[in-house]
């Protein structure tokens, strides 16, 4: 009997032994961050990637675009239809943790449903996982309507402050980001992942008043988590956050946020609503890491920062290109950021951000035929 009990209990040892080294040679499978070669290989095999932030004209955040109610897949095709038109063949588009609690199963289905309607046009989207721009608190449902004449009045923050307080929301978030990120990490339809979009960004005068001053704490420790729980799932499409303000041109001085979105991104991003040479300088900054590039934010016509200054610097260097604002719509991104301190009661004379009016016709002609010019219908030269 006793040389029984031992027996079970070498082989239920054996078992453990066994257990452990499986999950530890599955652990060792994780992938990690990209290296400069495995970055580069798969940079060359896309072409010059060209696009916009999207959200549908009718729609003013992320709640209203992705809400089973106010999910419209007529107006998105219509839209994404335009987008193609000028050979754009990518997109960033935003998600929002609170969908995902909302409704998983339906959350997913419709990202489905968004990544077949863009494979139509035969653009592949970046996603972005969550955002700390204006409103640090949302609430699921009908959305409010926008403030006439103000930019982006409407969009809200992910995960918001509430979850940024409570570490013991951590769990759930965890749940979002691994949730989504499994269900299309082997699709080709998407080309990648935003983890984080400024995740230092302080609001500004729109609501600093309501923001927690120790925001950029909260967020980092939560960030490299993100990079984690993301990597967890293995994605072939690479991840990333981009760096967007601040002294890039030499690593002792920059922020430890910036430090590490550069050091976990797989592909570098950046935003920039500078003039060219400022741009350019950007450009010559982030070479050193030796990975491709993408600007994922750009264009603000009264900075400077236009279509025939920023693309042929871009083509120049292979810089990947999505510019802030395609439709006029509920977004109200024609107004410029000083909306929030200055009163307007008419569009201002040179729109922000925006290429198209709602009708698709294009607000300045000469911009489109610019960009069509520059993509030759989304083909690398």
């Amino acid at each position: 009997m006793q040389k029984k009990i031992i027996t079970y209990a070498l082989i239920f040892c054996l078992g453990v032994i066994l257990a452990c080294s499986g999950e530890k040679k599955k652990a060792e499978m994780l992938r990690t961050i990209w290296t400069k070669q495995e970055a580069n290989d798969w940079y060359k095999k896309q072409p010059w990637l060209i696009g916009a932030n999207f959200i549908p004209s009718n729609s003013i955040n992320q709640l209203e675009m992705w809400q089973a109610e106010t999910f419209d897949t007529v107006t998105i095709n219509r839209e994404l239809g335009w987008a193609r038109g000028l050979g754009m063949n990518t997109v960033r588009v935003y998600l929002h943790d609170a969908l995902y609690e909302q409704d998983s199963v339906g959350f997913l289905k419709r990202i489905d449903a968004f990544l077949s309607i863009a494979q139509k046009h035969k653009i592949k989207p970046f996603l972005v996982i969550f955002d700390s721009c204006w409103d640090p608190f949302y609430k699921l449902g009908k959305q409010r309507e926008p403030i006439p004449f103000k930019h982006n009045s409407g969009w809200v923050q992910s995960p918001g402050q509430l979850a940024l307080k409570d570490s013991l929301q951590y769990p759930r978030l965890e749940r979002y980001v691994k949730g989504v990120i499994r269900k299309f990490a082997d699709d080709e339809r998407i080309i990648g992942w935003d983890l984080w979009n400024e995740p230092d960004n302080m609001t500004g005068p729109s609501y600093e008043k309501i923001e927690i001053k120790n925001k950029v704490a909260l967020v980092l420790p939560l960030l490299k988590e993100v990079f984690t729980w993301a990597r967890a799932v293995n994605p072939s499409q690479p991840l990333t956050s981009g760096i967007w303000v601040g002294d890039w041109s030499d690593a002792t001085k920059m922020k430890p946020i910036e430090k590490l979105q550069l050091e976990q991104s797989d592909v570098i991003t950046f935003h920039n609503y500078d003039s060219p040479t400022e741009f350019e300088k950007r450009i010559k900054w982030l070479l050193r890491y030796g990975k491709p590039l993408i600007c994922t934010e750009y264009m603000a016509r009264p900075n400077g920062s236009t279509f025939a200054g920023f693309l042929p610097v871009a083509k120049k260097y292979n810089v990947g290109m999505i510019n802030w604002g395609f439709v006029d719509g509920k977004t109200q991104t024609k107004y410029p950021w000083d909306s929030w301190t200055k009163n307007y009661s008419s569009p201002p004379p040179v729109w922000f951000h925006e290429i198209l009016r709602k009708d698709g016709t294009p607000y300045k002609q000469d911009e489109t035929e610019i960009i069509l010019s520059m993509t030759h219908n989304g083909q690398r030269n």
